[in-house]
């Protein structure tokens, strides 16, 4: 199975809101996303949506890229072809994947740029 099989005609949706990458005490309720290992809670969230008093650090700026395709368990390197495509770009990304769905958080300068080279790739992109 080859990845590029999938970026090659599949859609991408940019995100209409802007995210903060928060390290916080807690979990919030209001998150797109939280990761929580031994050491640290990361919350992903729209900006200005969480509790202040719960944020130890935060990284501002950042708009969600969602790969509009259901990727199968036994692919393998898609998430490294779409990195890679992006770092020759020298767009930075923060990396999310769920069950099946990926998606990426570039920053809202480098929006532009990102969309443009996953065209190149062959994505549809909506915004």
């Amino acid at each position: 199975m080859d990845s590029t099989d999938f970026l090659d005609g599949g859609t991408v949706t940019v995100s209409e809101a802007t995210y903060t990458v928060y390290k916080t005490e807690r979990p919030e309720s209001s998150a797109f996303a939280t990761i929580r290992d031994e050491t640290e809670t990361t919350v992903i969230a729209e900006t200005g949506t969480i509790d202040d008093s719960n944020v130890i650090e935060a990284e501002r700026g950042w708009k969600r890229l969602t790969f509009e395709m259901v990727l199968p368990f036994e692919l393998v390197g898609f998430l490294a072809a779409v990195a890679t495509a992006l770092a020759d770009e020298d767009i930075s990304i923060f990396a999310i994947s769920a069950y099946s769905t990926d998606h990426v958080l570039v920053k809202d300068a480098d929006v532009e740029a990102a969309t443009t080279r996953l065209e190149e790739l062959g994505c549809h992109v909506r915004e």
